[in-house]
């Protein structure tokens, strides 16, 4: 069956990342289960990566330790929203061999396309500058590099990036999934030596009044709820599913929706773990201990040993925020080519828009960096989310309308009740973010 073409004014066809498109062979609609889901695994955890950044942890580290496990219900919220949004993107790509952006640039007038891209490169340019001071603080709190020479030293992932990209798509898919599970461990052990309090943990996983009747409370679950779902992560979602070679039948289609939700879920899983993890362990480690206002990461790291007791703590704290931001960073410059791509039908060499998308984030985090230090980091990171939360709406909307139009999805146009939870949730992620836009212009 092939893709509907009628709900589209402008029907430019090229294929996203055409480098990999269609390079990953998976079994018939009639393999075995285990099989279809093996082809099928990658492109979630390159997702997840993005709601388990550096641009994650102030937020979580600052619930943790001000108000304990009351706002891991906010993260897991969050998680299901971004689970909802992420099966939406995956099968927009799927149904109609178009990413968000080359659907946004098919369906609007060149000025709105235009617009859109122009946000969503800034959002793309904010969210690479959480990464790099992530990454940098990291290699500051781990080996006492300067932080100047942290963020030059990120720079060099692009080669990587370059380098096992020409050696297969799935490559990098393995690399993304090796620093998960480094994170993962990483944060396994903290939770095991901060000795949480398990019954006060599964409480605080139940949404209480107190999260939207206490002003500050509050304020920080705006703050997680924007900082957890990514904007860019929707554009890159709907590219890199078409990486794999699927039979273009309605069988076909449904099977590839059907495994990349899959994925998809089980590795925002993965990513909710982590979120929570750190929200858990500052809460441990901080909450009632004369530690109550720890929002600063080089400040979590260097309390962490002392507090718990445990000489790795520290270690392996600044070990996951490593991985995090170079997870973060290799999944960031993809979604900078797919926008340029998809947005403007360019086809820029991939080291080209890569190293633009790097240097982007890199120049302005340098000119903090030497002029302010770490002080000017931490504001710089907190701005990147503020820009995130901004742009959030303008990949949302669409999604949510595309995926909705019959005509441009056929048989696959979402089922009304999918539809109804999916304005919903829309419009809650919206209204917060601009609620917390507010807040912070008015200092409320």
């Amino acid at each position: 069956m092939p893709a509907p073409e009628s709900g589209w004014r402008h029907a430019r066809r090229g294929n996203s990342l055409s480098e990999v498109y269609a390079s990953i062979r998976v079994p018939k609609t009639d393999a075995s289960f285990w099989r279809k889901l093996m082809a099928f695994w990658g492109p979630g955890l390159m997702v997840a990566v993005g709601y388990m950044d550096p641009g994650n942890w102030a937020t979580d580290l600052a619930g943790g330790s001000r108000y304990g496990y009351t706002l891991l219900s906010v993260v897991l919220i969050s998680n299901l929203f971004a689970m909802l949004l992420q099966h939406l993107a995956a099968k927009l790509g799927i149904v109609t061999g178009r990413d968000l952006a080359q659907a946004c640039r098919d369906h609007y007038s060149r000025p709105v396309s235009l617009m859109l891209w122009v946000l969503c490169e800034v959002a793309i340019a904010a969210c690479d500058l959480a990464e790099v001071i992530g990454s940098a603080i990291a290699l500051n709190l781990l080996f006492g590099l300067p932080l100047a020479w942290g963020v030059v030293l990120t720079t060099l992932d692009v080669l990587v990036v370059l380098y096992f990209q020409n050696k297969g798509f799935r490559i990098i898919e393995s690399l993304v999934a090796g620093l998960t599970v480094l994170i993962f461990g990483c944060f396994a052990y903290e939770i095991i030596v901060s000795r949480p309090d398990w019954v006060a943990l599964a409480h605080g996983l139940v949404p209480q009044p107190q999260v939207v009747t206490n002003p500050g409370m509050l304020y920080v679950a705006i703050g997680i709820l924007g900082a957890t779902v990514m904007p860019h992560n929707l554009y890159l979602h709907s590219s890199i599913v078409q990486t794999r070679q699927i039979e273009q039948t309605e069988p076909g289609k449904r099977m590839a929706i059907k495994f990349a939700t899959i994925d998809s879920t089980v590795a925002l899983f993965l990513a909710f773990f982590v979120n929570a993890a750190i929200l858990v362990t500052a809460a441990a480690a901080f909450h009632g201990k004369g530690h109550d206002n720890v929002a600063d990461i080089a400040d979590a790291h260097q309390l962490l040993t002392p507090v718990l007791g445990a000489g790795a703590a520290s270690a392996l704290f600044a070990i996951a925020l490593l991985a995090s931001g170079q997870n973060s960073t290799l999944t960031g410059t993809l979604a900078g080519q797919i926008v340029m791509e998809g947005f403007l039908d360019w086809k820029l060499p991939p080291w080209l828009r890569r190293l633009i998308t790097r240097l982007v984030a890199v120049i302005p985090a340098l000119i903090v960096t030497l002029l302010y230090g770490e002080k000017g980091t931490g504001k710089l990171l907190v701005l990147s989310q503020v820009i995130l939360s901004m742009q959030l709406s303008f990949a949302v909307v669409p999604l949510v309308l595309f995926t909705s139009s019959r005509a441009k999805m056929g048989v696959f146009v979402n089922h009304p009740v999918v539809r109804v939870l999916a304005w919903t949730v829309s419009a809650v992620i919206i209204s917060l973010n601009v609620f917390l836009l507010w807040q912070m212009a008015t200092g409320r």
